[in-house]
C-alpha cells in the first residue's frame, strides 16, 4: 500500500517535515544532493543518496528501501526527477516544492556533516 496519494503532486515544507519527523516518521527524507552540498548542510535525520547516483543505476541507501520516500534537493528540480525516477523504479516516492532552500526559510533545522549548524548552499 502506498502513502502518497496518485494526486499528490509535490509535498509542502510544512508537510515534509511533518511525514518525516519525530520519533517514529512514516516517510524517510530522502536528500539527493551532491555530496558538498549534504555536508554544508541537510535537514537532521535526512538519507543521502546524490542523483547522479540513482541515475546511474545506484540501489537506495538500505534504511530508505522499502519505505515511503519524501525527496528534496536544493530547489526541487532535481528532486522531481528524483521522484519520478524512483517512482518508476517502484518506490512510493513524493519531492519536496522549494527544497532545502525552502526548508530551512520555514525555520526548520539545518545540520552540517558533524551535527553543528549547517547552511544550505
Amino acid at each position: 500500500m502506498f502513502l502518497f496519494r496518485k494526486s499528490e503532486q509535490r509535498l509542502s515544507i510544512d508537510e515534509a517535515h511533518t511525514r518525516t519527523s519525530g520519533n517514529r516518521p512514516e516517510a524517510v527524507l530522502l536528500d539527493v544532493r551532491e555530496r558538498p552540498e549534504w555536508k554544508a548542510g541537510h535537514a537532521p535525520g535526512a538519507v543521502h543518496a546524490p542523483l547522479t547516483r540513482l541515475v546511474a543505476g545506484a540501489a537506495l541507501p538500505e534504511v530508505a528501501q522499502g519505505r515511503p520516500l519524501v525527496v528534496i534537493c536544493r530547489s526541487g528540480h532535481r528532486s522531481q526527477q528524483a521522484a519520478k525516477l524512483l517512482a518508476e523504479r517502484g518506490a512510493d516516492a513524493i519531492d519536496v516544492k522549494g527544497g532545502m532552500n525552502a526548508w530551512a526559510a520555514a525555520g526548520h533545522p539545518v545540520v552540517d556533516e558533524r551535527g553543528n549548524s549547517g547552511s544550505i548552499a
